[in-house]
């Protein structure tokens, strides 16, 4: 039985790196070689990548089950390679809360007790320092990236063999997993590709010899391309870990986005709209012109417009506060620091800035500040113009930036 794979990786004891993937994933493996030799290709495991601690420690399991209020589909419960249904573990909470889709504590507790992993889903949204890792490696990485936790009780599985139609890092935190890995049976899977559609061939697989069967403990990281079967195990004691989610852009959703080009251009075109001769029995007739018209179409098809928008819709911008928000707005003077907010994939196309959160037409003579202020730079309500930041401002495009 296979127990160190060729894609391990020791880290050496300091490393210095300037970005998350190498920082706190996979220190020792520099990010040319990560998407050299393992992005889309290999596993890779990286022992002691680091301290977990601060991105989700233990006690915020309780807090999240207890206190926060969270909703389904924030919460998922699995146990014996089957998801429960909802309503097992929901119910209203009183009085001001009697939406039944709540998390019931009582009810988690006892399906953990029996062996019941816990599945916090969408962390991104309901904690607050793996929502700042998930965005920054999603802007590192330019994929999106969001983030579950897996509480599981010792000596239970919450799945059985299966894979992931997204590349995931494995962030062990808590406790220790036994993880059981193949490779992939359909190479590659797209988002409507589940691993349901090839079942008999991950079970036939997962009982050969695995390429990977080891135990992570706190601070080990495992990457596993889409499409890589796994099946995890805790073992003598709690383990929890953060699943980062990497829902790669493909060379398929690059031509899904050429086609919607190139048949926005074709619907332009009167002869493409008109109808099909009177008693028609097939398309053979007609299929060769409108080849040669689509194929015409797609070669000046500009995907970008496209590619953009889908992104945009992919992810949100990062946190806004209206009340911080509301006092720049109202103390807004020439001297004011201002910043762009976070994660709103703003593009200037000609005069027009685009964001995740709409978008604004502006003058030619404000296109060069704002293109200081895409670069990243704190720039003042004066160098914008005051105008033009109070706009920016009331649209939820900049935010006040410390001084």
């Amino acid at each position: 039985m296979s127990t160190t794979p060729t894609g391990t990786q020791d880290p050496p004891a300091a490393t210095a790196a300037p970005g998350v993937l190498e920082s706190r994933l996979t220190p020792g493996t520099s990010l040319d070689t990560f998407a050299r030799d393992f992005w889309g290709r290999e596993a890779l495991l990286t022992r002691r990548a680091g301290d977990f601690s601060d991105l989700f420690p233990a006690a915020a399991v309780d807090e999240l089950v207890s206190r926060r209020g969270l909703r389904t589909p924030f919460l998922r419960v699995a146990k014996n390679g089957a998801t429960l249904p909802d309503a097992s573990f929901t119910s209203p909470a009183g009085v001001g809360a009697t939406i039944g889709d709540q998390a019931d504590d009582t009810a988690l507790w006892r399906e953990f007790a029996d062996g019941a992993t816990l599945v916090l889903q969408a962390l991104h949204r309901t904690w607050a320092p793996v929502g700042d890792l998930t965005a920054v490696l999603g802007a590192e990485l330019g994929h999106p990236v969001q983030a579950n936790a897996y509480v599981t009780p010792p000596q239970n599985r919450g799945f059985d063999a299966h894979y992931d139609v997204h590349d995931v890092f494995v962030l062990q935190t808590e406790g220790t997993k036994r993880w059981i890995v193949h490779r992939p049976v359909h190479p590659d899977p797209l988002r409507d590709q589940p691993w349901t559609d090839h079942r008999d061939a991950v079970a036939e697989a997962a009982a050969a010899e695995p390429y990977l069967d080891t135990v992570l403990a706190p601070g080990d990281v495992l990457y596993l391309p889409r499409g890589w079967l796994h099946a995890a195990e805790a073992q003598g004691e709690v383990s929890v870990h953060l699943t980062l989610g990497v829902h790669t852009w493909t060379r398929y959703a690059l031509a899904e986005q050429l086609m919607r080009a190139a048949l926005a251009e074709l619907r332009d075109d009167p002869w493409m709209r008109a109808s099909l001769p009177l008693g028609v029995a097939g398309p053979d007739e007609e299929a060769a012109p409108v080849r040669e018209r689509l194929a015409a179409a797609l070669t000046g098809a500009d995907p970008a417009p496209h590619f953009h928008r889908t992104r945009r819709a992919q992810a949100r911008p990062a946190p806004l506060g209206p009340l911080a928000q509301l006092d720049a707005v109202n103390g807004l003077a020439p001297g004011t620091p201002v910043r762009l907010r976070g994660a709103l994939e703003a593009r200037l196309e000609g005069r027009r800035l685009v964001t995740r959160v709409g978008w604004l037409d502006f003058p030619e003579a404000d296109l060069p500040a704002l293109a200081r202020l895409l670069a990243g730079e704190v720039r003042t309500a004066g160098d914008l113009g005051l105008a033009c930041a109070g706009r920016l401002l009331r649209a939820g495009v900049v935010v006040p930036a410390a001084r």
